[in-house]
């Protein structure tokens, strides 16, 4: 079994999708408690979560994921905070509409983006780190309901639909955290044995 170092409940249902049922949330086996991610990049960020649930689980597996979306027409943001780009407690939509009105504010109707994904796996035998990314390009609307964060405003390269308009199983097979995960799943048949 895997334990998940994560409280975001679409992304645990993401991974869960990749893995199956042999994945479980920390929240499942100890009380939730909060991680200050302090790092200055995804993987960073990846690795404190991971050795966070790690030192109170030390006899799983542990896998953490961070990741987000950055913008480079506006400075790369919202990159590591994409989370809490709209304030410590902001929802999906939030943060959404938080980017939404960046772009407005300078007049971008669609500019290039690309989401990251950075999967820390703590181990007895130590820290391993994975990446994968997703390229295309952010518009000023909300399209779709589907996905979350901000899906409905990103539409992938080779596509003309948002990936919050997308099926699952396109958006699952081209993802970041797809391609992240991936090579993790590689790291985990060494490390499982």
């Amino acid at each position: 079994m895997v334990v998940l170092a994560s409280s975001n409940k679409g992304k645990i249902k993401e991974i869960k999708k990749y893995f199956g049922d042999n994945v479980v949330a920390f929240s499942d086996l100890i009380e939730p408690f909060e991680i200050i991610e302090d790092g200055n990049s995804f993987k960073e960020n990846a690795i404190i979560k991971a050795k966070a649930i790690y030192k109170k689980l030390p006899n799983h597996i542990i896998i953490a994921d961070d990741s987000g979306i950055s913008v480079p027409a506006l400075g790369g943001i919202p990159g590591i905070y994409s989370a809490r780009f709209a304030g410590a407690n902001a929802t999906d939509k939030d943060n959404l509409n938080k980017l939404i009105e960046e772009l407005k504010k300078h007049n971008i109707k669609k500019t290039e983006a690309f989401y990251t994904s950075a999967i820390a796996i703590a181990t007895p035998f130590g820290i391993y780190t994975t990446h994968g990314f997703m390229y295309g390009d952010v518009i000023d609307e909300a399209k779709g309901d589907k996905g979350f964060g901000y899906d409905p405003m990103f539409i992938p390269k080779g596509y003309d639909k948002t990936l919050g308009e997308l099926d699952d199983n396109i958006k699952k097979a081209i993802s970041h955290r797809t391609k992240a995960l991936n090579l993790a799943k590689h790291i985990l048949e060494v490390v499982k044995g």
